[in-house]
């Protein structure tokens, strides 16, 4: 045993002392802007060694009690690796609770290491593992809040494994969440998984925090995380750890971020269009990776409309020079002297915010929301699959914003404010021009007019109001559009998966909600005495909702129309079957159609 002990020591010196740990790199893409956000560095010892598995690697250091040196070894390989690669984006950095309070980490060694190696701490996010129990709390959140002082950032490591990343996420409020491989494997086909993820990217809402989907391995999974809205995601089917990592996304991954679903936004440029990176474009020429400072000031002095100016290699963005920024560095005494032969990328921004010429103006809008703030001044490098294309400025990002509300407002119901008939119209057209599957949904109040005659028409927008309410709250505000076609009529367009139950939930909802509008002898009657059509003192009903619904497949309809006329009959025949049922449908109906279009399909109609 003795003797195995000392091999495995032998062994670890050897590999330590000799520099022989080979750094891997896997990349994390952006679904938001479509493109490789950065690398996480992976450690593997040498090929032939007992010691190549990570896993034996680290559990050999801890049994020698080098945890710390290794880590410090680790960490070292992987910054001269990514270094020497000229990898773009940032660098996710593992790192243990113990090692974050290391002299070696804290003080001047890392940050010396960088310098030397001309990577900015705002390129290095400091991923914090769960491997060992952090026994000084107090001591690893001052250290995290200096690291963070200097322009690192932070991530927690495999959320859902435990109770203590929960509390670390809500202590650290880190800039980026992991969630476990064990809750994105298989989440396309598993409706629990499904509902954890959801209920973690609201938190991540909450807390202004990217997710980072772990271990994604199917086309399926893929969707299906990217169609939650998501931030980030990796795994194998995105990319294996290379020890020379992919620049450019795959084609398999760039067909699947080619169709995700559709904008809610109710504007667009034309039939079917929406506003992308690629709208904001300016071709700004870049300067070549070996340009000199003297050459970029010398374009900022050329050009006095120039905010800021790209930097490639090979075709590929690598940085971004704002030109206050670099006058303002060589304005001082013998700067130009200095530093004016030396290369522009000592002064670039090495982490831009690159999005492919697909992105869209959502996307974009929410990017530059989470991100430095330093980024709504420089703006975004756009990109066509990896190539740089040219730069759009935060200016114009929000002037189309701005022109996007203003013309939702236009066409919005002034009693909601939700979207009225020409955007609920507009956004169908787009969805069919997608050929996305959907479902459309006629939202109805049975019995509203009695009850709107008996108490008034206030008590009335109150009710209608109350529904428009409830309605965004069923529905998923990152992939369904609800719109307000007029009156006690609504529209919502589905895309989330689970609709069906939404709609019953919606049912459920508005029937405790009209309780909340009738006093209590009114509850428990389940109704009140008015004047009917024919000016008859009666007992009526409470009011309640039919629901018609149509499923909506690529190519079963060609406009608007014929879409609204279909979930209008589906809207009858619930309310058909609501009136049959009397008291009996528990606050209201939900009828779906279930016939094809070609038998079902009527003449068309127009919302309006």
């Amino acid at each position: 045993m003795i003797a195995l002990m000392e091999d495995e020591a032998a062994e670890l010196a050897r590999v330590m002392d000799q520099a022989l740990l080979s750094p891997v790199f896997q990349p994390i893409i952006d679904f938001r802007g479509r493109a490789i956000l950065g690398f996480e560095a992976l450690i593997r010892g040498p090929r032939q060694s007992v010691l190549h598995n990570p896993g034996k690697l680290f559990a050999a250091a801890a049994r020698q009690g080098l945890s710390l040196a290794l880590e410090h070894a680790c960490r070292e390989a992987c910054l001269r690796a990514f270094a020497a690669q000229r990898l773009p984006g940032r660098l996710f950095l593992n790192a243990t609770p113990g090692a974050l309070l290391d002299a070696r980490m804290l003080e001047g060694d890392f940050r010396n290491l960088l310098g030397e190696l001309g990577i900015a701490p705002n390129r290095v996010v400091i991923e914090l593992t769960e491997n060992q129990q952090i026994t000084d709390r107090p001591g690893i959140f001052d250290a995290l809040q200096q690291y963070r002082g200097r322009g690192f950032q932070i991530a927690i490591d495999d959320l859902g494994e435990g109770f203590a990343n929960l509390r670390l996420w809500s202590e650290l409020k880190p800039e980026y969440v992991k969630i476990d491989k064990h809750f994105v494997h298989g989440i396309a086909d598993d409706r629990i998984k499904f509902h954890f993820v959801r209920a973690m990217q609201d938190l991540a809402e909450i807390c202004n925090a990217s997710l980072v989907a772990e271990g994604i391995e199917r086309l399926d999974d893929l969707v299906r995380i990217r169609d939650m809205g998501i931030a980030c995601g990796q795994g194998y089917f995105i990319a294996r750890p290379e020890r020379e990592p992919m620049r450019q996304l795959s084609e398999a991954v760039v067909g699947a971020l080619g169709h995700p679903q559709l904008s809610l936004s109710p504007m667009a440029l034309g039939a079917g269009k929406l506003p992308t990176a690629r709208t904001l474009l300016r071709e700004i020429p870049p300067l070549p990776h070996d340009a000199t400072n003297a050459v970029a000031i010398a374009r900022f002095e050329a050009d006095p409309e120039l905010d800021v100016l790209p930097v490639v290699h090979d075709g590929q963005p690598v940085g971004l020079i704002n030109r206050h920024s670099m006058i303002d560095r060589f304005a001082r005494p013998f700067r130009k002297e200095l530093f004016g032969r030396k290369s522009c990328e000592l002064f670039m921004d090495q982490a831009p915010l690159v999005v492919d010429q697909e992105a869209t103006i959502q996307e974009l809008a929410l990017m530059l929301a989470l991100a430095p703030k330093h980024y709504l001044f420089d703006g975004f490098i756009v990109t066509n699959q990896g190539r740089y294309l040219g730069v759009g400025s935060s200016h114009d990002l929000m002037a189309t914003i701005t022109e996007m509300q203003i013309s939702a407002a236009r066409y919005a119901n002034p009693l909601t404010q939700l979207p009225g008939n020409v955007p609920i119209n507009e956004h169908i057209d787009r969805m069919l021009l997608s050929a996305r599957d959907f479902v459309a949904a006629y939202v109805d109040i049975d019995n509203f007019k009695p009850y709107n005659d008996a108490f008034g028409y206030r008590r009335g927008d109150d009710v209608i109001q109350a529904l428009g309410r409830l309605i965004v709250e069923v529905a998923d505000g990152r992939v369904d559009f609800v719109g307000h076609i007029g009156g006690d009529d609504f529209f919502v367009i589905f895309q989330s998966s689970d609709w069906e139950m939404r709609c019953w939930e919606l049912v459920r909802g508005f029937a405790e909600t009209m309780n909340g509008h009738l006093g209590p002898e009114e509850q428990a009657r389940g109704g009140y005495m008015a004047e009917n059509r024919r000016g008859e003192f009666s007992f009526q009903v409470l009011p309640t909702l039919s629901i018609g619904a149509v499923r909506v497949a690529g190519g079963e309809y060609e406009s608007h129309r014929e879409v609204a006329a279909a979930a209008a009959v589906a809207k009858k025949q619930a309310k058909k079957r609501a009136k049959e049922q009397g008291g009996e449908c528990l606050g209201g109906t939900v009828f779906i159609e279930r016939r094809r279009p070609t038998l079902a399909r009527p003449l068309p109609v127009t919302l309006n």
